[in-house]
């Protein structure tokens, strides 16, 4: 297996592996920057805000400008891009900076309502009773995605909702 087809996480480990064999032939340094910048095969993926109050900048550093301050734990969000401790990340309404990995968490998986009014269903395959509506915006807890079909919580309330009518379901 080549070096560039390689998928490595984190880097620390890949940088590990790599200094046995590319120390004798002086590469490390140049070649384990670059496989760490791309991060090949990491993203795109999903994640949500950890706390109650994260910045978004417009470049991966402290000294960079905040571009935005979100005050909504739980919402989710697109990582298009990873840079060390930062992430590069997308809201729902397309906004795009950067964040560091400690405001976002890969373990809450959430979606928000977009579109429209969203119809929550009984049944997984959208049949039986209307349990409720949710309005553009609402953030729900996210369980499994079948069908087209994903299972929502939204404050204990529990149904069926169209994964398109969701932002943070499905393939990023």
């Amino acid at each position: 297996m080549s070096l560039l087809t390689m998928h490595f996480k984190p880097c620390a480990r890949m940088i590990r592996m790599l200094a046995t064999g590319a120390l004798t032939l002086g590469l490390l340094a140049p070649l384990s920057s670059a496989v760490c910048a791309a991060d090949v095969g990491a993203v795109p993926y999903w994640v949500a805000l950890r706390n109650g109050q994260a910045n978004m900048r417009v470049g991966p550093g402290r000294d960079y400008r905040i571009n935005w301050i979100y005050l909504r734990a739980g919402l989710p969000l697109k990582v298009l891009r990873q840079m060390e401790s930062w992430v590069l990340v997308e809201d729902p309404d397309g906004a795009r900076g950067w964040m560091l990995t400690q405001f976002v968490t890969r373990k809450a998986h959430t979606a928000m309502v977009h579109g429209g009014v969203a119809e929550i269903r009984e049944n997984r395959d959208g049949s039986g009773r209307l349990m409720w509506r949710a309005e553009p915006g609402v953030i729900a807890r996210l369980g499994d995605c079948t069908a087209g079909w994903c299972k929502v919580d939204i404050d204990g309330r529990q149904g069926f909702v169209p994964e398109t009518g969701l932002w943070g379901a499905g393939q990023p």
